[in-house]
């Protein structure tokens, strides 16, 4: 909704900043401003300011800097209209009237709320009444407070069909169904939804009842039931505890995202009160944006059972394409069995920090997860291995953060199998018969054994060229290397150099594009080569042709590197460095390691 400036500028006008800011933070007088330690950093010293007269207030620490309005929504956490809602009810201020529409949509959903407010205060009437006996006895044996149950309005839905639609029946029928209070079956009668369970109010960001959760009393399934989208809940862009949790969030610097509402409960019991859930579905985006606005990097704490390892799995993938420099999270697992309650009923808040000390990045996360999947023992599961981290990385939007994280799992892959780490030790591939070691058979046909004979070189360079031109949707992923890739042959390295400006232009290509592309700057087609590879021919699957392509250029670029080192070795070794030697014996075996790989991908004659 547009809003007219004059009535935003009024707005700002008759609302002084001081007021606002003043109900969070504990501000001191200071000369015509006031002063605070800055609520969106921590600080010792005061270094945040308030001027009424201005009407703004500003961080000189961390430059927060904004207006009453933009202190609600960057602060509490509010949306625009919702912050604009407030501060002009406190002012006397009518918000303009949207359209027609949307003001019908407005006074629908204040009438909603209405009845999910008059369904929270029933429920908590039924709690403390005879009906609400066994959900009393329950809420004792979770050691729940008074103070506790009256924070998070806790109540109960007797075991009736009808009850709650006769204690609200000032309310249409009609609206009760739309607030997901009754269920309407077509040829029947609408009835209550909650029947004989403990009901959990779910509140927007301003504190209001949208919607509930409940909770069995003894047997029965689904152990938690839900409320149903409506025009005031959409459970994938909803938290719960979201209300209380956004001002604890700013005060500790951090959210945790827990998988139900006891496990906030009990948490915010035992003092941890910057927790979240979300409402009885895998985390959504919308979920994630909601969290980044309290927190650069929340905190997901599952539980260890294959349910919720599997949940923050999700919750990874989910997030890996939004991700950026202040979108992340972070993962604990708790004690295989245990949730949240258990832990701190065990041992305290103390017990739950301690877990929480473990946090792990989401890059941590992921490797850990994806190199502990299978066994790394032949050179296809550890191909296997890094296909999934690149997979992971490319699917990462923002350009930078993907190649950060392409890099990083890289460097790990690489620490992993040993390649740089660790002197190279031929005979690990090699095989013993009777008390001798013998090495492995020649790579299969006569292109593979000659790569292994002679090594990498011009004809292994200009198959891999040729690769790309007949699949130049590869190009983009691996542009980075391929145009860092020292190429001796001038053609050759005109016709990459002109692959790289082609794939660089934005343009969408394809084989007939490049062939047309290469025409128009004299190269022609791509020359033929006789070297056979998956990459090579034209009918390739492109999954599999990208595939060898990124590994035939990692080896060419891997070798590129060897032999620079090799020419420093011999340097090295003329000036009488004893160590040269050792050195170049090292970069041999590293070079025949790279020559193999690429023979390895050869296509058998």
């Amino acid at each position: 909704m547009s809003l007219p400036p004059s009535f935003l500028d009024e707005l700002r006008a008759r609302t002084r900043v001081s007021s606002v800011v003043g109900q969070d933070v504990k501000l001191i007088k200071a000369g015509k401003e006031y002063k605070a330690c800055c609520p969106f950093h921590h600080e010792k010293t005061p270094s945040f300011y308030v001027n009424d007269e201005k009407g703004f207030y500003h961080c000189f620490g961390c430059s927060k800097h904004g207006d009453a309005i933009s202190f609600l929504t960057d602060y509490r956490g509010l949306g625009f209209m919702d912050a604009v809602k407030e501060l002009a009810g406190k002012v006397g201020m009518e918000v303009p009237a949207p359209d027609p529409r949307a003001q019908e949509r407005a006074q629908k959903r204040a009438g909603l709320i209405d009845v999910t407010e008059a369904s929270a205060d029933w429920f908590r009437e039924q709690l403390n009444g005879i009906d609400g006996s066994g959900a009393r006895a329950y809420i004792g044996k979770r050691r729940l407070s008074d103070a506790t149950v009256q924070k998070f309005g806790l109540g109960f839905a007797p075991d009736s069909r009808g009850k709650l639609k006769r204690a609200l029946g000032q309310f249409d029928e009609k609206m009760l169904v739309e607030a997901g209070m009754l269920i309407d079956v077509e040829g029947k009668d609408p009835y209550d939804r909650f029947r004989g369970r403990m009901m959990i109010p779910i509140r927007d960001a301003r504190g209001r009842t949208i919607a509930f959760g409940g909770r069995i009393i003894g047997d029965g399934e689904p152990k938690y039931l839900n409320s149903p989208d409506t025009p005031l809940f959409d459970k994938g862009n909803s938290l719960y505890n979201l209300d209380l949790a956004l001002a604890a969030a700013r005060k500790a610097d951090r959210v945790i995202v827990v998988e139900g509402y006891m496990d906030v409960i009990a948490l915010d019991q035992a003092g941890i009160a910057e927790v979240v859930a979300p409402n009885g579905t895998a985390l959504t985006e919308g979920q994630l944006h909601l969290l980044w606005r309290m927190s650069p990097s929340p905190i997901l704490c599952f539980d260890g059972d294959a349910a919720g390892q599997k949940a923050a799995r999700r919750a990874a993938e989910r997030a890996l394409p939004l991700l950026g420099p202040e979108r992340s999270l972070s993962f604990v697992t708790l004690p295989d069995g245990q949730d949240p309650d258990d832990v701190v009923k065990q041992g305290g808040a103390g017990a739950f920090e301690k877990i929480l000390e473990d946090a792990e990045p989401l890059v941590e996360r992921l490797w850990r997860e994806e190199r502990d999947a299978t066994e790394l023992v032949t050179p296809e599961q550890r191909a296997a291995l890094k296909m999934r981290l690149w997979s992971h990385a490319k699917s990462i939007q923002d350009p930078s953060l993907s190649q950060l994280y392409r890099e990083e799992w890289l460097a790990r892959f690489d620490k992993l199998v040993g390649r740089g780490e660790r002197q190279y030790q031929p005979r690990a591939q090699w095989k013993q018969k009777g008390g001798r070691w013998t090495p492995p058979p020649p790579p299969v046909g006569s292109d593979a054994r000659e790569i292994a004979r002679v090594g990498i070189g011009g004809p292994t360079v200009a198959a891999m060229l040729h690769g790309y031109a007949l699949f130049p949707q590869a190009i983009a992923e691996d542009v980075e290397v391929l145009a860092a890739l020292p190429i001796a042959d001038p053609d050759q390295a005109r016709l990459r150099n002109h692959l790289v400006d082609a794939a660089l232009s934005g343009e969408t290509l394809d084989r007939s594009r490049i062939a047309t592309i290469l025409a128009g700057d004299g190269l022609g087609a791509p020359p033929r080569v006789v070297m056979g590879f998956s990459f090579t021919r034209p009918d390739e699957q492109p999954e599999v042709a990208a595939r060898d392509l990124k590994l035939a250029l990692e080896a060419i670029a891997a070798t590129a590197e060897i032999d620079q080192a090799l020419e420093e070795a011999t340097q090295a070794l003329g000036h009488g460095d004893e160590n040269a030697f050792a050195e170049q014996q090292r970069l041999h075996a590293r070079k025949a390691e790279m020559n193999e790989r690429l023979a390895s991908l050869a296509i058998g004659d």
